[in-house]
């Protein structure tokens, strides 16, 4: 199973389409959104591609009441889960926090096959040796919104545990080429 993790849309819904857009053409079944997307509504574009959206609220909270009624909505995609949360896909264990901090304590933890978080805007792949003798995946895919930094998003495939960050196409439909950083085990 392919999804598609991302964090900081920042009301930015033309990058936060055309994200989606690129990662369900690739394969995405599912969509990560690991905060501050502010505005409820911005997550409206995306109803259009029938993908569960799992998401947090990060810092930038916006109207969190909105946003219970929007994944309250009978047709809605939208799954929101509060501070944080963990979901299960394809087998594997994932939690969504907003903060690299949390989400490196976490992942020390070695109950969560991947940890993903957003908030400083910087994409990052990591592998982190957790207390249990195992690995845990640290994933943060930076700005889809374009907030001070280049609008990206990680496509990950849960079967391999591999990870890409890409760049998010300006344009919907426009191929992205050649990925900033992967990480295979």
């Amino acid at each position: 199973m392919k999804i598609c993790i991302l964090s900081d849309s920042h009301d930015n819904r033309r990058l936060l389409d055309h994200a989606v857009e690129d990662a369900k053409r690739l394969g995405a079944e599912a969509v990560l959104h690991c905060g501050d997307v502010v505005a409820p509504t911005t997550l409206r574009v995306l109803k259009k591609y029938a993908l569960p959206v799992h998401v947090i609220h990060g810092n930038n909270t916006g109207d969190l009441y909105s946003m219970v009624r929007l994944a309250a909505e009978p047709d809605s995609p939208v799954r929101y889960h509060g501070q944080d949360a963990v979901v299960h896909l394809a087998g594997r264990t994932i939690f969504l926090v907003h903060y690299p901090h949390y989400a490196a304590a976490l992942a020390l933890t070695g109950d969560y096959d991947m940890v993903c978080c957003g908030h400083d805007h910087r994409a990052s792949l990591k592998q982190v040796e957790n207390v249990k003798g195992g690995i845990t995946h640290l994933v943060n895919p930076g700005t889809v919104g374009g907030v001070g930094k280049d609008p990206t998003y990680v496509l990950a495939d849960l079967a391999a545990m591999t990870f890409e960050v890409r760049e998010v196409p300006t344009e919907i439909g426009e191929r992205c080429n050649v990925p900033p950083a992967s990480v295979h085990p």
